[in-house]
């Protein structure tokens, strides 16, 4: 099939716009894409972190920014790696979360679980009682992030979320009715004292999309799931979206651009939380001591 933008070969077909696109103008399309919503969600000057993974979410997320910024000398790109400590899986997307920043020059720092809080995720599973690994995995990882992130005196730590795994977020904020929890969302557009505000360079660009993109390119990416996912509840919606996708393409997308439509109302509505210091660890916190801080306690009994 021809592209419809030129005479080429057409690589892929974009179901929820009709289009066929060669390579030349897909990777066109994802990369016009991400540059609109970095506009759009801001790009500071200073230092920008990124959260490198090894993923294909995080590679094309990095890449995209260090496009847009190994040039500029108002800005200056930084990865960090969260080593979670899963045997046989975290170990194999640091070695390529490592080789990136080095092809790219890009500073790279590292974090794990087992320095920060006594334990690694494969020990956290096997005495975490009633919580599953995931409860303590995405406390852990925003912490670590934001840790580092401070620490470089980051002005922005941009995450790798693609439209699948926003508009999963938005249906299970909606179907639990934790509208807060929806106000809350990733981009932050009013800083908070010590918590580094959060940009989604690849918000509106699917997962296959990232996918596709990351092979055209040459990307060295681990695309194994975390042996622990099989116990989040975030599979049942993924499920769920796709599912939808197939019958009326662009469900996606209409579920981002309704919850777009009620962001403003919801900011409104539910004001930023007044955050404070931990009193143990001195991280931000809506809390006297943070979840962080609690779910270590619970480990350490």
């Amino acid at each position: 099939m021809q592209c419809s933008k030129c005479s080429k070969e057409a690589i892929t077909f974009i179901r929820y716009n009709g289009t066929y696109l060669c390579k030349e103008h897909f990777n066109e399309f994802v990369e016009k894409r991400a540059k609109k919503e970095i506009r759009k969600q801001g790009l500071p000057k200073g230092i920008i972190a990124v959260a490198l993974s090894g993923g294909k979410d995080s590679i094309v997320a990095s890449y995209l920014l260090w496009k847009i910024i190994h040039k500029q000398k108002e800005r200056e790109l930084h990865a960090i790696t969260v080593d979670e400590g899963i045997k046989g899986y975290r170990d194999k997307t640091i070695k390529i979360a490592k080789k990136f920043c080095s092809e790219h020059d890009i500073e790279h720092h590292t974090i794990s679980f087992k320095n920060e809080f006594g334990f690694s995720l494969d020990e956290i599973s096997r005495m975490r009682g009633e919580l599953a690994e995931c409860t303590y995995c995405g406390v852990f990882r925003r912490y670590c992030l934001n840790k580092v992130a401070m620490e470089i005196n980051a002005k922005a730590l941009a995450l790798g979320h693609n439209l699948d795994d926003v508009s999963q977020t938005i249906l299970m904020n909606f179907i639990r009715n934790d509208l807060e929890r929806m106000a809350r969302m990733a981009p932050h557009k009013k800083i908070q004292p010590g918590l580094i505000p959060r940009i989604l360079p690849l918000r509106s660009i699917p997962e296959k999309e990232t996918t596709l993109y990351a092979f055209l390119k040459g990307f060295e990416i681990s695309e194994d799931e975390c042996p622990y996912a099989i116990r989040a509840m975030r599979g049942l919606y993924r499920q769920m979206i796709e599912k939808l996708e197939e019958a009326h393409p662009g469900t996606r997308h209409s579920i981002l651009q309704s919850y777009l439509e009620l962001e403003d109302c919801l900011s409104k509505k539910f004001q930023p939380a007044k955050l404070k210091p931990c009193k143990i660890c001195n991280q931000p916190s809506s809390m006297s001591t943070c979840m962080a801080c609690q779910l270590k306690e619970k480990l350490m009994k």
